[in-house]
C-alpha cells in the first residue's frame, strides 16, 4: 500500500510518491533534520525479510555509501522503521538517459559526455571494489545543470539471490531473473544490457568488466537510437548477447566516427578478458571522440530512429524526478528555446530587460573568466601517482613501478616544477586512493595516473592527467604499442605532460623529457628491475638489484644510469642496512659513479651517487660538497639529494643551511617516512628536543609500526633523563625492525647503560659481538655502549676499529650527543681531526 503524504520514515517525512518497479516504491521526501530533499525507496517486504540477503545488502550499501564523486548519487542511510526497510538516497532532479537518448532530436557530442561522466563515476566505484551489476540508462540521470550521476549501487545484489518472480509479480517488466540448475542462486539483470556471463548464470565470472559490458550496451543505443542486442523477445535477446556479433554503428548512424565503433565493439567483447580491462580507459578514449567530434564540426543532433526501443510519444518531453521505476511523465508539445524566449519577452517586458542585462554581463565575466584561464601561467607542481599493473601478476611490478619512475626522474629535471619524489607517491601503490585526495594530500597542482599492461610483446599504458583546482582532465591518452616502443611511449608521455602543464621548454630543458641513456631496449629492461628491487631495501633485494644492473651493464657499457643504479645498490648494502663492511661495498659504490660520470657528467643521479659515496666513505668534503651541489644543480627536485646533503652540513655544524636542505626534501617528499624521520634527526643534533618529539609524533601518527621512529624517539628520551622510556623505545624499535637491528640493539644496551643496568648493556656488548662473526656489525656501535657505561678506554678502542672499519657513523661523532661525556679527553679531537670533520 503506497505511503501518504507526511508519513515519518525516521528522520524523514513523505512529500509524494515518484514511482514504483522491481526495485520498491520511490518517494519524494524531506530530510527534517538537514532541510533537505532526499529520495527515499522502500524495499519489498519479500527481500527485506530475507535476513541473510539483507545483511549481505547492508554490506554492500555500505560501501557504496562510502563513495564520494560527483557522478554517483550518494546513499545516505539504511534504515528501518516499524518494518519498513527503506533507503534515503540523494534526490537527483533531472532526467535519465534513457529520455534523452530517445528524445525527438538527440545531441551526441552531449550523451558522450554524459557517458564519459558516468564512466568517471563508475571507475570510482569498480576502484573501491564495487560492482553496479544492473547498469542501463534508467539508471544514470542527469540534472538540470547537465552532470550525469549513476544510481543504485548495491540494488541488483539486493535481489541476486532471490527466487524467480512468479506471473502474478512481475515486477520491472525491463528486468529479468534467471535461476540456472547448473549454477547456484539466480542472476539479475536487464535484457538488452546484460552481460554474457549474467546472462549465463555464471555468478562467479562477474566483475567490474560485466559494467563495461553494459556500458558498451548503452554506448551503442545513445549512437544509434537502438539497443545494441534487440530481440523479438526476452529469450532471443540473451541468445543475441551470448551469440550475435556486435553490430555495426555505422549502419544505423553514418555520422559517427570510426573510433566510436572501435570503442563501442571492445566494450562489448564476449570474453571478459577481451574488453577494456577497466572504465577509466573507456572515460579517456570517449574523451579523444567527442574532442574529434567538436574538430570535426560534425552536425551531432540527429533524429532517433524509430524502433521498438524508443519510449515515449515522439513529441513527448519527460522530466524525471528519480530513476529505477520511479518516474514521472508529463506530455507536451516541444517548443524550441528561441520561442520560448520571444514568447516569455512579450509576456514579462520588464523582467526579460533585467534578464538580458544580466545575461550580458554574464557573458562578459565568462569570456574574461576564459581569457584568464587561457593565459595563465604554468602548472607549477605534480604528483605522479604509481601506475597500475594490471596484469595482477607480482612479477610484472617492475614495469608498472619502472614507468612510473622514469617519468618522475624526467620531470624532476625541469625548473621551476615541483615533483612529488617517489618514495612519497608509492605510499599510494595498491590503494584505492582517488587522484583528487591524493593530490591535495600531497599538495600539488596536477596529478598524474595510469595503468600498464603487457599482452606478449605488446604494451598497454593509458594514463590521466588531472587538476587539482576543479577536478578535471587536463589530458588523457592511451597507448597500444609494441614493448620494445618502451623508450617512445615514456618520451611522448613526458612531452604530452609538460605541454598539458603549460610548460614552454626549449632546447635543453626540452632534450632532457626525451633524453635516452641507452638504445637498448632489453638493457633498459634490465635496469627497471634493478630500480624496482633497489626500492625494497632489503639485503636480498639489494643483491638481486646489483645482479640485474650488471646484466644491464653486460648488454650495454655505455649505460650510465645502470653504472649510476649499480652505486646505489653497493652503497646502500653498507648504508643504511648495514648487511656489508663498508670497506667492502664503498668502494664498488664510488667506482661505478664515477664510471657513470665518464660516460655522462651531466647525469645528476650519479653526481648524488658519488657526493654519497665520498662523503659517508671517503669523508672527501670538499669533493662530496661539490658533488652534492652538481647534482642539485642537474636536479633541483632530487628529495633524497636534499636529504643526504642536510647530513653533510650537519656535520659541520652549518645548522639553518641543513634545516633548509632537510625542509626542502620534506617538500618535495611529504609522506616519505625516512625524509620525515630525518627532520627529527636534524633537530635532535642540534638538540632542539621538543620540535624533535613533535616531528617523531608525526611520523608515528603516519605509520604506528615504522621501527627507526622508536629509535630516535628513544635517543631524545635519553637527552631528557627518561631512561625507562628510552628502554621501552628502543625495545619496540628492536621488534619491529624485520629480523632484528644491530644499531637498535645498540642503542638499548647504551639506554641500560645510562640508567645504571650495567650488566644488561654488558651482556648486549657479548651478543653484538658474537653478531659479529657472522655479519658485520659497526664498532661505532659497540663504543657507544662503553661511553654509557663510562668506559673510556674501551670507548677509544672501539672507536678506532670504527674508523679502520670507516664506519658511515663517524660522519656523526662530533654531534653525537651519547659522547658528551668524552669530549673532553684529547683522543677525541684527535679523533675529530683524522676524520676531517672541522
Amino acid at each position: 500500500m503506497p505511503l501518504v503524504s507526511g508519513t515519518k520514515l525516521g528522520r524523514y517525512e513523505i512529500r509524494s510518491q515518484l514511482g514504483a518497479g522491481g526495485m520498491g516504491e520511490v518517494y519524494l521526501a524531506e530530510d527534517i533534520q538537514l532541510r533537505r530533499r532526499v529520495a527515499v525507496k522502500i524495499l519489498p517486504s519479500k527481500i527485506a525479510s530475507n535476513r541473510d540477503r539483507m545483511r549481505r545488502f547492508v554490506q554492500e550499501a555500505q560501501a557504496a555509501a562510502a563513495l564520494n564523486h560527483p557522478n554517483i548519487a550518494h546513499v545516505y542511510e539504511i534504515g528501518e522503521t516499524d518494518g519498513v526497510h527503506f533507503i534515503a538516497m540523494e534526490f537527483v532532479d533531472g532526467q535519465t538517459l534513457r529520455e534523452l537518448i530517445h528524445a525527438n532530436r538527440r545531441d551526441l557530442e552531449k550523451l558522450l559526455r554524459y557517458l564519459q561522466h558516468a564512466s568517471e563515476g563508475l571507475a570510482k566505484a569498480h576502484a573501491a571494489g564495487i560492482v553496479h551489476r544492473d547498469l542501463k540508462p534508467d539508471n544514470i540521470m542527469v540534472t538540470r545543470e547537465g552532470h550525469a550521476k549513476i544510481l543504485d549501487f548495491g540494488l541488483a545484489k539486493l535481489i541476486e539471490a532471490q527466487q524467480p518472480q512468479s506471473d502474478e509479480d512481475p515486477g520491472d517488466a525491463t528486468t529479468v531473473k534467471l535461476k540456472y540448475h547448473s549454477q547456484p542462486g539466480t542472476v539479475l539483470g536487464t535484457v538488452g544490457y546484460m552481460s554474457p556471463e549474467q546472462a549465463l548464470g555464471r555468478v562467479e565470472e562477474i566483475d567490474h568488466r560485466s559494467d563495461i559490458f553494459s556500458f558498451g550496451c548503452i554506448l551503442y543505443e545513445a549512437a544509434t537510437g537502438r539497443k545494441a542486442f534487440e530481440g523479438k523477445d526476452a529469450l532471443d535477446s540473451l541468445h543475441k548477447i551470448v551469440h550475435a556479433p556486435t553490430p555495426l554503428i555505422k549502419e544505423t548512424n553514418a555520422t559517427v566516427p570510426d573510433e566510436l565503433q572501435r570503442i563501442v565493439r571492445r566494450c562489448l567483447a564476449k570474453d571478459p578478458e577481451e574488453r577494456y580491462q577497466t572504465i577509466k580507459d573507456v572515460a579517456i578514449e570517449l574523451k579523444e571522440v567527442r574532442r574529434e567530434l567538436k574538430v570535426a564540426g560534425i552536425d551531432t543532433s540527429v533524429p532517433t530512429p524509430v524502433s521498438s526501443a524508443t519510449t515515449g510519444e515522439p513529441n513527448a518531453e519527460s522530466t524525471v524526478s528519480q530513476t529505477s521505476g520511479a518516474t514521472t511523465t508529463s506530455t507536451s508539445p516541444r517548443v524550441s528555446s528561441a520561442e520560448y524566449v520571444i514568447t516569455e519577452i512579450k509576456k514579462h517586458k520588464l523582467a526579460a530587460v533585467i534578464l538580458l542585462v544580466v545575461l550580458a554581463l554574464g557573458i562578459v565575466g565568462t569570456a574574461a573568466f576564459l581569457h584568464e584561464r587561457n593565459n595563465e601561467v604554468a602548472i607549477d607542481s605534480i604528483a605522479v601517482l604509481p601506475f597500475v599493473n594490471q596484469n595482477n601478476d607480482p612479477n610484472e611490478e617492475w614495469l608498472s613501478d619502472g614507468i612510473t619512475e622514469s617519468i618522475i626522474n624526467s620531470l624532476t629535471q625541469l625548473p621551476n616544477l615541483k615533483v612529488i619524489a617517489r618514495s612519497s607517491v608509492f605510499r599510494y601503490k595498491g590503494k584505492a586512493t582517488d587522484p583528487f585526495v591524493a593530490g591535495k594530500e600531497l599538495g600539488v597542482r596536477a596529478v598524474l595516473t595510469g595503468r600498464v599492461m603487457q599482452r606478449g610483446d605488446n604494451l598497454l599504458v593509458s594514463a590521466e592527467l588531472v587538476d587539482m583546482r576543479d577536478n578535471k582532465q587536463l589530458w588523457g591518452q592511451h597507448y597500444n604499442r609494441r614493448l620494445v616502443d618502451i623508450f617512445s611511449i615514456q618520451e611522448d608521455l613526458a612531452k604530452q605532460i609538460s605541454e598539458n602543464l603549460r610548460l614552454h621548454l626549449a632546447g635543453e630543458n626540452e632534450k632532457l623529457l626525451t633524453k635516452r641513456y641507452t638504445q637498448d631496449t632489453e638493457a633498459y629492461q634490465l635496469y627497471l628491475k634493478g630500480r624496482y628491487f633497489i626500492n625494497k631495501r632489503t639485503e636480498e633485494d639489494l643483491k638481486k638489484a646489483i645482479d640485474y644492473f650488471q646484466q644491464a651493464i653486460a648488454k650495454d657499457p655505455n649505460d650510465a644510469l645502470a653504472y649510476a643504479g649499480l652505486s646505489d645498490a653497493h652503497a646502500a648494502l653498507a648504508f643504511p642496512l648495514g648487511a656489508i663492511a663498508p670497506r667492502e661495498a664503498m668502494p664498488k659504490a664510488k667506482e661505478a659513479a664515477m664510471r657513470a660520470l665518464e660516460i655522462d657528467n651531466n647525469l645528476g643521479e650519479a653526481h648524488a651517487s658519488l657526493a654519497y659515496a665520498t662523503f659517508f666513505y671517503d669523508w672527501n668534503w670538499q669533493v662530496a660538497e661539490r658533488e652534492f651541489k652538481r647534482a642539485l644543480e642537474l636536479n633541483p627536485n632530487n628529495a633524497d639529494t636534499h636529504h643526504w646533503y642536510s647530513h653533510y652540513l650537519m656535520t659541520h655544524h652549518r645548522l639553518d643551511e641543513s634545516l633548509s636542505e632537510s625542509k626542502r626534501a620534506l617538500e618535495l617528499s611529504p609522506l616519505d617516512l625516512v625524509v620525515n624521520i630525518h627532520l627529527g634527526w636534524h633537530y635532535l643534533y642540534a638538540r632542539q628536543y621538543d620540535q624533535a618529539l613533535e616531528q617523531l609524533n608525526k611520523v608515528v601518527e603516519m605509520d604506528r609500526n615504522y621501527a627507526q621512529a622508536y629509535t630516535w624517539m628513544g635517543l631524545i628520551d635519553e637527552q631528557l633523563g627518561k631512561y625507562p622510556e628510552a628502554i621501552t623505545a628502543f625495545q619496540r624499535a628492536i621488534a619491529l625492525f624485520p629480523g632484528g637491528s644491530t644499531q637498535a640493539q645498540a642503542q638499548l644496551g647504551h639506554a641500560y647503560a645510562m640508567s645504571g643496568k650495567k650488566g644488561e648493556a654488558l651482556r648486549i656488548i657479548v651478543a653484538l659481538q658474537e653478531l659479529a662473526k657472522s655479519r658485520y656489525v659497526s664498532s661505532y656501535h659497540i663504543a657507544a655502549i662503553y661511553a654509557g657505561l663510562g668506559d673510556k678506554d674501551q670507548t677509544f678502542s672501539w672507536l678506532e676499529k670504527a674508523y679502520e672499519e670507516r664506519s658511515e657513523w663517524l660522519v656523526n661523532f662530533k654531534a653525537d650527543q651519547r659522547f658528551d661525556d668524552v669530549r673532553s679527553d684529547p683522543r677525541f679531537a684527535e679523533l675529530v681531526r683524522r676524520v676531517g670533520l672541522p
